[in-house]
């Protein structure tokens, strides 16, 4: 899990109680304050982080766990630490030009604690310091003006910053920070149906989901005719004969179908645009969000598959009619569509919630 630092030092009293208590409820890591009275109070789950705004550090350092300075006005951290030895420091450095950048660097390999302000917007600066810091042991902190931003930096060189400093302009910023942060969505306990048939249906339109990243061999997504059935549709890795793999693509299924999506929702095929996200499932139920790019919605003939689960719920899904359209198996077997018959195993997620769109809920509804 990344680390999650709330800035405090300029916010309003009167929010600053309530995105406090938002804080230590959604378990945010750190609180950050100019003044140590700030931190007076604060439950030992949260680290309690100084930073003073410039000037002079205070003469009590109060309940601060780690004290973060900058080095030009205050001292090394080394030196401070051997008049503090019961206190903890880190080091400040806004990054401007190359010469901050190069301190930016020597601080993420020998520093605690680096808290980073980045001032250029793209983020090759913060790259080239995740890098120059591959092998050290302390932790970097970006600042992240807000919390879109903050999902970018946790997701920098495939690493990301360990943690992000954001200052709160609402109350639900420390809990947005907090999702934000999660490093991987939690896995799903996939389960082995049992096909009972296949038939031809007709035309309809299909979706191919396009998304911007490379699927592994035994990794597509979920897809499903009702939202408490699904069936693991592999991406297009598996070689093909005509066509070149497509490793971004899965032919998901026809556009009414359910995938599941992050947070637990689910979304129609229909509704995926460029920028949506869908969940990527391989046949252990390991997941990851993957970013669509593009859907390619186009008639097809379809066919229908059902399939059994050992508690004897029924799953259903409707997928082109080609025999290169495929789904995954046990041990991350490779079935095509076409081939399946009666007493083929193939891999599913039974959701237990009923759906109203697209959120979990607990309710009456029938799907047929």
């Amino acid at each position: 899990m990344k680390l999650c630092w709330l800035d405090v030092r300029s916010t309003a009293a009167g929010l600053r109680e309530a995105v406090v208590e938002e804080a230590v409820h959604q378990r945010i890591d750190g609180i950050v304050a100019a003044d140590p009275a700030q931190l007076e109070g604060l439950p030992p789950t949260v680290r309690k982080v100084l930073l003073p705004q410039g000037g002079d550090l205070p003469g009590d350092f109060g309940a601060a766990d780690i004290v973060v300075v900058d080095t030009a006005l205050h001292g090394s951290t080394a030196e401070l630490s051997a008049r503090h030895p019961g206190t903890e420091f880190g080091r400040f450095v806004e990054i401007v030009d190359a010469e901050t950048l190069e301190a930016a660097c020597e601080a993420a390999r020998t520093e605690r604690w680096s808290v980073l302000l980045f001032r250029d917007p793209t983020k090759i600066p913060l790259e080239i310091v995740i890098a120059a810091a591959a092998r050290a042991e302390g932790n970097i902190v970006t600042i992240a003006g807000d919390v879109e931003e903050a999902e970018i930096i946790f997701g920098v060189l495939e690493h990301g910053s360990d943690g992000v400093m954001l200052a709160p302009r609402s109350v639900g910023d420390a809990t947005a920070l907090r999702t934000a942060a999660e490093d991987r969505p939690a896995p799903l306990e996939l389960v082995e149906l049992r096909v009972t048939g296949t038939s031809h249906v007709g035309m309809g339109e299909r979706a191919c989901v396009d998304t911007c990243t490379y699927f592994r061999e035994d990794e597509g997504i979920l897809v499903g005719s009702h939202s408490k059935g699904m069936i693991l549709c592999v991406s297009e890795t598996h070689p093909l004969p005509y066509m070149p793999t497509r490793p971004f693509r899965v032919n998901a299924g026809a556009i009414m179908s359910y995938t599941m999506s992050k947070n637990g929702r689910t979304n129609y095929l229909s509704e995926l645009r460029a920028g949506s996200k869908v969940l990527a499932v391989d046949v252990k139920g390991q997941t990851r969000v993957a970013t669509v790019g593009r859907v390619k919605i186009e008639t097809r003939p379809l066919i229908s598959v059902d399939a059994v689960a050992p508690d004897g719920r029924t799953v259903n899904l409707i997928l082109q009619d080609d025999w290169h359209v495929r789904v995954l198996g046990p041990g991350g077997a490779v079935l095509n569509s076409t081939e399946l018959k009666p007493g083929d195993t193939v891999l599913g997620y039974l959701p237990v919630e009923d759906r109203h769109v697209g959120y979990p809920i607990d309710e009456f509804c029938r799907e047929q």
